[in-house]
């Protein structure tokens, strides 16, 4: 009996995408599983893989954490689409050299381990190139990256993106790249298919938030802004004790709290909350061969769905870390666990949010979204300690082990804050001063004074040698005096301010100071590493009057970094992270370390507040201490601490007698600024 053109199009053998999958797929990931693909393994990757071919919709969404096996939705379709179903694909990566990574490690390896894939290419010799493949069936499979050329070029029925959250939400102005890739299918009706995965990572956008429905994410932009737009299914399965069915949830598992990070991870196990019944990590395998995916709206009675599901033309499925078929409860536990004992250790967020979004498949809520500062719990805080109380001198705290400085640059002044450096894990910062330079050396024509101008006159940034690197605190309860051991100075902002930044750290070299002044400007880019060294150079046409790639500017992420401080500033605790006041201090400058709340795109302003230096200057001293000259954030650091942050060793160079100049039988007194930049033009 002769097929039509539309039945050997709709299903040619007749076979489900998860049938031709265990029939054909074969595995060679030596040294582990080797061997035919087995839903059985991770048996949630059945249903949204069949929904490919359902005529009754448009897209397929899938949230899942890392080890959940994600990615073998897009290699189970491209070979069902090659084999069974002759159809073009394309699958985008984030970047080009994410395209040929997929090209080499998981489209290569699919042909070469499944023989009857493998045998379909045409033998020619452009017919297995790096961004396509050409099959004697006449099918093409594109890899591709989001380009305004890719997403907007000819129509391709079947397309896949994968790790959408590494990708831009606007590509080329033209729009979200799954809105894209969705228009190029439509000319192709029921036939059309778009799928999207990724690990969830964007920013929550409203901290406060209530979900509406029981399976609704929060609101955020990504992967789960589209699952949002889905019928939003999440996965079941029951419990071992009553049968009934739950959701394996992060927040059901219990373990020993008393234990090491390992030693608790290995007494894990969930707790049902309609029992109360435990079920242990062994069990998990055979309950998940009976889980079911569940819509939004609909509830499970006897084992099967019932009730009406959310209308949509897009299957969307969100699944729990917990049930990740390449992970266990325990692997969970620890990793938590530790993440906690760094955090803990350092009051630092990035491995908890790596955590949420990697391990679990959730967006992370920051500490800080939990409760906003004020500056009368600050002042409330305050600490007596700074000034000698007879003479009103300030003196540094008698715990400190070293000095460091930072510095915002303004239209009219130098702001400055100089810290001390506590041990503890964390260590603490303990503010000693804020000043502002703000005088000049440079006269009018009537003889007086003007003010500093950072941005114009390179001469005034020769006062931070004078009131800043030379700068030196009595100590209390000694007669010795400290020294800064380095500075930070944020080198952007006004007109002509990185390029005087710039000469002024090539004078600070000439006169071997280069090392105790650095250089640093905040990124807000999320990924970015919290701190790293780079060296801006004549390529980058912005900066090509000032850069020439020998000055080193240490980027900051000032989110992650921020994070931090609000942390620091939220310790109760000495000598685990706190930012400790002196009460003496005016109330003005308390408001300014509240001056910012976190909002879905980071830290911002608060309503009516201008002045935010204190905030600055605080996560510039957390990033400077990150930085390779210090390294004091390490838990490692204060064992055997290096001879500047010993105050009491004898070889400390920062230690100075009463009036004696810091570094003064190395270094001239004073230096001709004029003179230097000559030498070095």
């Amino acid at each position: 009996m002769n097929q039509t053109v539309e039945q050997i199009w709709l299903d040619p053998d007749h076979r489900k995408p998860s049938e031709w999958a265990e029939e054909e797929r074969y595995l060679n990931n030596a040294p582990g599983y080797v061997g035919p693909w087995r839903f059985s393994y991770a048996p949630y990757l059945r249903e949204p893989l069949d929904k490919l071919v359902d005529p009754d919709l448009d897209a397929v969404i899938f949230v899942g954490p890392a080890q959940c096996g994600k990615t073998e939705l897009i290699l189970n379709w491209a070979g069902f689409s090659i084999r069974a179903e002759p159809s073009d694909m394309t699958i985008f990566s984030p970047t080009q050299g994410n395209a040929r990574d997929f090209s080499n490690r998981r489209i290569d390896r699919l042909h070469r381990d499944s023989e009857k894939v493998g045998k379909e290419l045409l033998e020619s010799r452009d017919a297995d190139n790096k961004f396509d493949k050409h099959y004697k069936n006449g099918t093409i499979l594109g890899l591709a990256w989001p380009t305004k050329a890719e997403l907007a070029g000819k129509p391709i029925p079947r397309i896949a993106l994968t790790d959408r959250d590494r990708m831009e939400d606007d590509i080329d102005g033209e729009g979200d790249p799954f809105d894209l890739a969705t228009k190029r299918t439509t000319s192709y009706g029921s036939f059309a298919m778009t799928l999207c995965e990724s690990s969830p990572s964007r920013e929550i956008t409203d901290f406060r938030y209530t979900p509406k429905t029981a399976h609704e994410a929060p609101p955020t932009t990504g992967i789960l802004a589209l699952y949002n737009r889905g019928d939003r299914r999440r996965w079941y399965m029951p419990c071992g004790r009553c049968g009934e069915f739950l959701e394996p949830r992060f927040e059901l598992l219990e373990w020993d709290p008393f234990a090491s990070a390992l030693d608790a991870a290995e007494t894990v196990r969930m707790k049902c909350p309609v029992c109360d019944g435990h079920t242990m990590p062994d069990e998990r395998f055979t309950l998940a061969q009976n889980g079911l995916w569940l819509p939004d709206g609909c509830r499970i009675e006897n084992g099967s769905v019932a009730g009406t599901p959310r209308r949509s033309k897009y299957a969307s499925y969100w699944l729990e870390g917990c049930s990740a078929a390449f992970t266990n409860w325990p692997k969970l536990v620890a990793a938590y666990l530790t993440a906690e004992e760094e955090f803990d250790a350092t009051l630092n967020e990035e491995p908890l949010r790596k955590f949420y979004n990697t391990d679990l498949g959730r967006p992370y809520k920051p500490k800080a979204a939990e409760a906003e500062r004020t500056p009368e719990e600050m002042m409330a805080r305050a600490e007596d300690f700074g000034r000698d109380p007879e003479t009103g001198e300030i003196e540094i705290i008698s715990e400190t082990a070293f000095l460091i400085a930072t510095v915002d640059v303004q239209k009219n002044m130098f702001v400055v804050q100089v810290w001390s450096v506590i041990p503890g894990e964390p260590y603490d910062l303990a503010l000693v001063e804020r000043f502002d330079i703000r005088k000049s050396r440079r006269r009018d024509e009537d003889g007086d004074i003007q003010w500093v101008k950072p941005g114009t006159y390179l001469e005034d940034w020769d006062l931070l040698i004078e009131q800043v690197i030379r700068r030196t605190y009595r100590m209390e309860g000694r007669a010795e005096r400290m020294a800064i051991r380095i500075i930070g100075c944020d080198s952007g902002g006004k007109a002509g301010v990185t390029a005087n930044a710039y000469a002024f750290w090539r004078l600070l070299k000439a006169m071997g100071l280069g090392n105790r002044f650095l250089l640093l400007k905040g990124t807000g880019t999320p990924n970015a590493p919290q701190v790293r060294e780079t060296f801006p150079d004549a390529s980058d046409r912005k900066n090509l009057a000032t850069a020439r790639g020998d000055v080193p500017v240490w980027m900051l992420n000032s989110n992650q970094l921020k994070n931090e401080a609000n942390n620091r500033l939220a310790s109760e605790v000495p000598n685990k992270g706190m930012v400790r006041i002196p009460k003496w201090n005016p109330a003005w400058l308390f408001k300014e370390f509240c001056s910012e709340i976190l909002k879905d795109k980071g830290w911002v302003k608060a309503p009516g507040v201008r002045n935010n230096e204190a905030w600055d200057l605080l996560y510039y001293a957390i990033g400077l201490c990150m930085t390779k000259y210090i390294r004091c954030e390490r838990p490692t650091f204060w064992d055997k601490p290096p001879v500047w942050a010993n105050p009491t060793d004898p070889d400390n160079p920062f230690i100075v007698k009463p009036g004696a100049e810091p570094f003064a039988e190395k270094q001239k007194t004073s230096y001709d600024l004029t003179e230097i930049a000559s030498k070095i033009a």
